[in-house]
């Protein structure tokens, strides 16, 4: 007998969803899960192994629980590029930003409660509220993709959520959110009900704006999220953080599992954090990339959203699937998101990026001959 995942007796509101993922094609050029395409330098790279051997010596015991360096040097780099001060009572870190919104919601939310976000947004913010059993309703966005404050702060009052998500820059438009609109959007949740604003900064090194941190001052129920995947070269780590009030950190541990950052992630993100300024250094360098992927594919005809992220929303087509695959067929692997007539392109390196803008010159020269 053939059995399928709707024979079994899942949850009701997991039926009939998908897992999230991009396709993990083997194509010469591979810009759709928006990673940074710099290998770590090497003297890194040598720096992990150090970190690494010394702590694979005690491997028999648990590792620190509360990663009490690790969130001293996250603090520490916070400071530093945002210009607020945060200490290690303000700072947690988990297993990726995912797990760090899944210990949130697991926190403030799950059954008989709600979260919005406002979409398109990141798709993970939904399926981790429904996987911690938590309702879930997508606010407005404006026609260029930016959130209105009016308009989402009345969404807020109407449906009362118990967490809010403010994704800046969002994914996978590219666009930020300006701090008089997070505000506002607080003042409204607060108002409503006491309820947990996330900022999503997963992407914030790639911005023009500066980051929202320092938000957080004064606003206890207001939590900035980060993650090590991006800017810092680490998507294969998994280390993600936030910055919050300490009763915010110190609430996210009545649902942390024991010991969930293993001694080895807690090295490797150490030894990361020591290079910072060589990595922030690539960071600039992607940036000059994105802008040059903005002004060329305007220049060859396409319609592009504002990005301050490291990767570029453009079209508009009337079948992006279709246009998506013809790109793959130049050798190009870009990201379907389901946003009707839009694609989504990561900076690359510039020869990367040279191949994909090779690829969608020559779909502009089929279609118009």
């Amino acid at each position: 007998m053939t059995i399928g995942i709707d024979d079994l007796p899942i949850r009701d509101e997991l039926r009939g969803k998908s897992p999230y993922g991009a396709p993990q094609l083997d194509v010469p050029v591979r810009l759709n899960t928006n990673e940074n395409p710099y290998p770590l330098p090497e003297p890194l790279v040598e720096r992990i192994a150090e970190r690494v051997r010394e702590a694979a010596r005690t491997l028999n015991r648990y590792p620190d629980r509360d990663a009490v360096e690790l969130r001293t040097e996250l603090a520490s780099y916070l400071t530093r590029t945002t210009g607020h001060e945060v200490g290690l009572a303000n700072v947690w870190a988990a297993n990726g930003s995912n797990e760090v919104i899944q210990q949130l919601l697991q926190t403030f939310a799950g059954p008989g409660r709600i979260a919005m976000g406002f979409e398109p947004s990141y798709s993970m913010h939904g399926l981790i509220s429904r996987g911690t059993g938590t309702g879930w309703i997508s606010g407005p966005r404006r026609d260029d993709f930016r959130i209105d404050a009016v308009s989402a702060a009345q969404a807020i009052d109407r449906h009362r959520p118990d967490v809010v998500f403010i994704t800046s820059p969002n994914n996978p438009t590219g666009t930020a959110v300006d701090a008089d609109t997070v505000v506002t959007l607080y003042d409204a949740a607060q108002a409503a009900k006491p309820s947990l604003v996330i900022v999503d900064e997963a992407y914030v090194e790639f911005s023009h704006r500066a980051s929202l941190l320092p938000l957080i001052e004064g606003r206890p129920n207001l939590v900035v999220s980060r993650t090590m995947s991006k800017a810092f070269g680490a998507a294969g780590l998994r280390l993600g953080y936030l910055a919050a009030h300490p009763a915010v950190v110190d609430a996210v541990q009545l649902v942390r599992l024991p010991y969930h950052l293993s001694a080895v992630t807690q090295a490797t993100a150490l030894a990361a954090l020591e290079h910072t300024d060589t990595l922030l250094g690539y960071v600039e360098q992607l940036k000059a990339e994105r802008d040059r992927l903005v002004a060329e594919l305007r220049a060859t005809g396409y319609e592009v959203t504002e990005s301050d992220a490291n990767f570029v929303q453009f079209g508009r087509f009337e079948d992006a699937h279709t246009v998506w695959q013809r790109i793959l067929d130049h050798g190009v692997l870009v990201r379907d998101n389901g946003v009707p007539g839009w694609l989504r392109v990561t900076a690359g390196t510039p020869e990367e990026n040279d191949a994909f803008l090779d690829a969608v010159r020559a779909l502009k020269k089929e279609q118009s001959s």
